[in-house]
């Protein structure tokens, strides 16, 4: 993100890359282990292929090792990717994302394939070692890869907390090490089966059977990660936008894939074929999300994610290495094919939701529409004339009538606002409510902003003070367009830059010349992420004014306060330019993120002047001393269209806008900050940067505070 931007687009590119290198290390290694193993047609088993007594945990080590240097290898090879890009002269969207996609593959894949080679490879070390074993050998390394997920989607999150990004990396593979010196400790300990693995026999014409296995696994993949995307939309309502919140999602997915492969291990050592009920059961389980997600259902945090997500996942841990191990049968070449297959909708599936439905239909509708081909399976023993006994078809017609009723009662939470006006695209929903000065903006059920004096003040102020009279002037994060359109009120062109698309088409919602002003020539508005716009634009600006999504701690919030988003802000500002970033700093009363903040501004600029509002703190940075100024010589330096905007919604007195204007600013200007006092507050802070992103990872220094405030003899 920090490279390339948090565009959509570019999240789908390296998810789809991270996958796709899943899916073809799997494929490739299946494929080279059955053509290495397998003894050539002129000889005998005993004289079969040099991998058949070489131990596959040897290879399994080697790629460990390859894998964790990635840790080190991949930042540089990201950011030799960015300065190719910054000297491209690409300044369309299109070019920009085949170029970018072209070298996040060139990055990605060769170290996602090596993951993606390690199951089939753990399989083939399994088979010469416990031959007895080999049948489920999928489903023994699938339950095992999956619990290691959990602690890895978990345990990183306080190691980018103590050592950034790198240093976790450099965790990461420290591990990747132990990995492989522990395999190569267990070749030296163990010996290969006393009689030869028996060989792979090659893989017969597809049958019947085979292809509906493979197509199970194909919409396993598809629907689970195409439902991932749906669920984080679907709770952000109660969770929030903070990386915990999707941490917490991810880990109860696993969760209930780790207990559902644990189901599995433990049933197929009695059983080998599922109930037909099933499929049913897993429809239902599906459509538990639409329960989950009522938000007209006081259900606590913790319940809401069990019964919406574990349960599915729970299941589909259950059946995907059922599936694969009913497929290959131990074998190595037919399992990695079986997994890539799944990895294939793995792919899809995001690409699916995020483009195909969720811009044209709700959650709720996104996730009926996902759950229809289960749906369809479920029913499919009714019809193919299986040998069912009337408790099966009975208990087969009950779960879908409950699939019925959860459809019909499901509700979504922009339901329960009135007046609403709904937009939907691939990078979020978008709701607008409320009426007259109570109205609100909210994006995937958080509220971002409201109609405050403060986002005019965030375009008056660093205008007023600027030495010159501006010729233009750049907004980022676009919200109620209250920022843009005070810069417009000085008559200059202004440029807004929104990642949400369709955040902008809802202006006119709360101000009635939205239109007029979007459909003015001084207007231009630039969907795309931020910082990625000030890195490709060739444009200068007299000011630009920065006010992040809400809150402080929001997910990918960092890259737009970190120093490296600064110093390309200021290659773009005009010589005694300003650079206005409002922090809601004294509303979460952090005194660690406003150090981190104030300090990597101070490491950007040699000239900053601060004050604080009611509800944070106002930076104003540039490459020249910033005036001094009286809030009555502030506004003579405004038009008269610019200071009736800055007191439009302050209650009408009869002192004029011009009065009431200067009683507005000269407020703002007595509460000036000592940029001293405020990195005094927490010395220790290091500065925000893209490596080392404090206000997004904070669970550990809060938990101390609260300690030491439960212990204040032990502070003392």
């Amino acid at each position: 993100m920090a490279q390339f931007g948090v565009t959509t687009a570019m999240v789908s590119i390296v998810l789809s890359v991270f996958m796709a290198g899943l899916g073809l290390g799997s494929w490739a290694s299946g494929r080279w282990l059955e053509k290495a193993v397998a003894p050539p047609s002129s000889r005998s088993l005993q004289q079969g292929g040099l991998l058949s007594r070489l131990p596959a945990v040897r290879v399994y080590a080697l790629i460990e090792l390859l894998i964790g240097v990635s840790g080190i290898v991949v930042p540089y090879e990201l950011q030799l990717g960015r300065r190719i890009l910054e000297h491209s002269g690409l300044s369309s969207s299109m070019g920009f994302y085949w170029l970018a996609g072209l070298w996040v593959t060139i990055s990605l894949l060769p170290w996602c394939s090596l993951m993606g080679a390690t199951v089939p490879v753990g399989m083939q070390a399994i088979r010469q070692s416990v031959p007895a074993e080999s049948r489920r050998s999928f489903s023994y390394l699938y339950t095992a890869n999956v619990a290691g997920a959990i602690f890895g989607t978990i345990v990183p999150l306080a190691l980018i907390e103590l050592l950034g990004f790198r240093g976790t990396l450099r965790c990461g593979l420290a591990g990747n090490g132990v990995i492989a010196l522990s395999a190569l400790f267990l070749s030296r300990k163990r010996t290969l089966a006393t009689s030869p693995a028996p060989a792979p026999a090659s893989i017969a014409p597809a049958s019947s059977g085979d292809r509906g296995i493979l197509w199970l696994l194909f919409l396993s993949g598809l629907t689970c990660m195409a439902m991932e995307v749906v669920w984080i939309r679907s709770y952000t309502p109660f969770y929030g936008t903070v990386v915990y919140t999707f941490a917490t999602i991810l880990a109860v997915y696993l969760l209930g894939t780790l207990l559902g492969s644990v189901v599995y291990r433990r049933w197929s050592m009695h059983w080998s074929e599922e109930h037909p009920v099933v499929w049913s059961l897993l429809a239902v389980f599906a459509l538990c999300d639409l329960l989950a997600a009522n938000p007209d259902l006081n259900f606590s945090r913790g319940f809401r994610l069990v019964l919406g997500i574990m349960l599915f996942t729970g299941l589909l841990g259950f059946i995907t290495p059922m599936l694969v191990d009913r497929y290959c049968a131990g074998n190595p070449g037919r399992a990695g094919k079986a997994y890539a297959v799944n990895v294939v909708g793995c792919i899809l599936g995001p690409l699916l939701a995020g483009f195909g439905l969720l811009p044209f239909i709700s959650e709720r509708w996104a996730t009926v529409v996902l759950t229809v081909p289960w749906l369809v399976v479920g029913i499919a023993p009714l019809r193919t004339g299986t040998r069912l006994g009337i408790a099966s078809r009975v208990a087969i017609v009950i779960l879908l009538a409950i699939s019925g009723v959860l459809i019909a009662t499901g509700k979504s939470y922009e339901e329960t606002y009135s007046p609403r006006t709904v937009l939907r695209d691939s990078t979020a929903t978008v709701l607008a409510t409320g009426q007259g000065m109570n109205k609100i903006l909210l994006v995937n059920g958080y509220g971002m902003t409201s109609l405050l004096p403060i986002t005019k003040v965030m375009a008056h102020l660093p205008l007023a003070f600027l030495d010159r009279s501006p010729q233009n002037a750049l907004v980022i994060c676009f919200g109620m367009g209250t920022t843009f359109r005070s810069l417009h009120s000085w008559g200059i062109p202004v440029t807004a830059v929104e990642l949400v698309p369709s955040v902008p088409r809802l202006f006119s919602y709360y101000h009635g010349d939205g239109d007029a002003i979007l459909q003015s020539p001084l207007s231009h508005v630039v969907i795309d992420d931020g910082r990625r716009f000030l890195e490709r634009t060739d444009e200068s600006y007299d000011v630009i004014t920065i006010d992040p999504p809400p809150p402080l701690q929001a997910a990918a919030s960092s890259l737009l306060y970190s120093e490296e988003f600064y110093r390309a802000a200021r290659r773009r500002l005009r010589p005694g330019g300003i650079l206005q970033q409002w922090l809601p700093a004294l509303t979460d009363n952090d005194p660690v993120d406003v150090a981190a903040v104030t300090r990597s501004l101070r490491n950007s600029f040699p000239y900053i002047r601060a004050f604080h509002d009611e509800f944070g703190i106002h930076y104003l940075c540039s490459d020249r001393p910033i005036p001094s100024r009286t809030a009555e010589e502030l506004v003579q330096r405004m038009p008269s269209k610019a200071v009736s905007d800055l007191v439009e919604w302050d209650e009408p007195s009869g002192d004029g806008p011009a009065d009431a204007a200067e009683d507005r600013l000269s407020d703002l200007l007595e509460g000036e900050l000592n940029l001293d006092q405020l990195i005094a507050a927490s010395p220790n802070t290091p500065a925000l940067t893209d490596n080392r992103p404090i206000n997004e990872y904070f669970v550990l220094r809060r938990s101390q505070a609260k300690k030491t405030a439960a212990s204040p003899a032990e502070a003392n």
